[in-house]
């Protein structure tokens, strides 16, 4: 009679399908980990774009007097500053020399800003949004006046198109190849008019 035991350890067989089991567990977290890290990128461009969004609001704010220099963006949102674009400047008779000059300033600072200058990798512009463009559009049909400041960006994965869900969203329309990456983010605020 033999007495080996009849538990002898793993066979082929197991160890290879215990190998596979560990293989598709680690492509699945492989994949998770990519999904995180476009989700951080979205995270990130998207607080990007509120900074960005806020420092147009308050230039407006601190500059009322010439806030009419600021609305360089007709409705259809066709002229933005940023990727792609020259600095605007006012082209309005608003206020004192020295407070559209201070707006020029804004203006060009916000475009730089939008551009990525602020951060540079290899002598590349990368402190920015993907294809970030901004907007100051000033809607003069309800009083007081209206300005809706936008920043818009490429998303890195399809989502929705912006105009379907709010018809003012207009920032950069048709630049992103598809409006499905086209993100935009805005805030309206009214201003009485200083100048009129």
């Amino acid at each position: 009679m033999d007495k080996r035991s009849s538990v002898s350890g793993f066979t082929l067989i197991e160890v290879l399908i215990s190998l596979l089991i560990i293989t598709l567990g680690l492509l699945g977290l492989a994949g998770m980990q990519a999904v995180a890290q476009r989700a951080e990128m979205d995270s990130y461009q998207r607080a990007q774009a509120l900074v960005l969004l806020q420092d147009m609001v308050d230039r407006i704010n601190s500059n009322r007097k010439v806030a009419g220099c600021y609305a360089f963006t007709p409705a259809a949102g066709t002229v933005y500053a940023g990727t792609g674009a020259t600095a605007p400047t006012c082209t309005g008779a608003y206020g004192t020399a020295q407070q559209r000059a201070q707006s020029d300033a804004d203006m060009l600072a916000w475009h730089n800003l939008l551009t990525g200058a602020a951060e540079a990798l290899s002598g590349n512009q990368v402190g920015a949004m993907v294809g970030a463009r901004g907007c100051v559009i000033l809607d003069t049909t309800v009083t007081p006046n209206v300005y809706r400041v936008q920043v818009a960006w490429q998303g890195l994965t399809p989502t929705v198109n912006p105009t379907s869900i709010d018809a003012t969203l207009t920032c950069a329309t048709g630049q992103y190849g598809t409006e499905l990456q086209r993100r935009v983010i805005s805030q309206s605020f009214p201003m009485a008019c200083l100048n009129c």
